[in-house]
């Protein structure tokens, strides 16, 4: 074997793992910021004890990930991941999942009823506007599904945006692709039933209202009673197409 030719260079699953820890430990540890320069590529890979060819296949994928800013001519320095490429592993994942539309309804319940008693304590009065705009945007799309699901999905999106969590408004960024259809599909079943939409314009009233009033214990029942009330609606409009006729024959 060539004395040139290292153990990590024969094995590049090993000398990338290497890379990957490298930078997770530096940036963890506070060492690396976004923003820093980090060492040439000769000095990094005789740190790293990697071949250059392998440093710079792996520098591509960390670039990909957003987590490494190559700019030619000045060297590679430390970004900031991109949370697009978390939301496309998600969507693309559990796509492929049976029943990933209760599964996520589930995973939405764990953030929104932690964020929204977050919200009550740390919402601001531009996070209140936000999601009163969102709700009357809501009020004004009831008969269009489309536009309607997704002035929903941003009403919710702005609770967990005030409660100023970044670690759940990033996990609720990785699912939001999912989540966006989630509501428009439920939102096509309950939109021609008059009874069905009242209750849900003011189920989110009422969930609105228990942020401004700043309680957690009474914020977090009622969206609890937000979830428990709209999949019983979702239920009677499902029961009350098939009761009308109104399915095609």
């Amino acid at each position: 074997m060539n004395d040139n030719v290292t153990r990590e260079d024969s094995d590049p699953q090993t000398g990338s793992e290497r890379v990957f820890a490298f930078f997770r430990d530096k940036v963890l540890s506070g060492e690396l910021k976004t923003g820093d320069r980090l060492p040439a590529e000769r000095d990094l890979a005789t740190q790293l004890n990697v071949g250059r060819p392998l440093l710079r296949e792996t520098m591509r994928s960390l670039a990909m990930l957003g987590l490494v800013d190559i700019r030619h001519g000045s060297g590679a320095f430390v970004g900031k991941a991109d949370i697009s490429v978390l939301t496309n592993f998600f969507t693309f994942s559990l796509a492929q999942e049976q029943n990933v539309s209760e599964d996520i309804m589930q995973a939405r319940m764990a953030i929104e009823c932690q964020a929204i008693r977050l919200a009550c304590e740390r919402a601001t009065d531009s996070d209140l506007d936000r999601i009163g705009g969102s709700l009357t945007a809501l009020i004004n799309t009831l008969s269009d599904p489309e536009k309607g699901g997704m002035a929903d999905f941003r009403f919710h999106a702005a609770i967990v945006q005030a409660s100023h969590s970044q670690a759940l408004i990033t996990l609720y960024k990785a699912i939001s692709e999912l989540l966006k259809q989630n509501h428009v599909e439920r939102r096509q079943v309950t939109h021609k039933t008059p009874e069905v939409i009242d209750d849900l314009v003011e189920s989110h009233r009422q969930v609105f209202l228990s942020i401004v009033e700043g309680d957690g214990d009474a914020a977090d029942h009622r969206l609890r009673q937000h979830f428990a009330i709209g999949d019983e609606l979702r239920r009677k409009s499902i029961i009350a197409a098939f009761s009308s006729g109104g399915m095609a024959k």
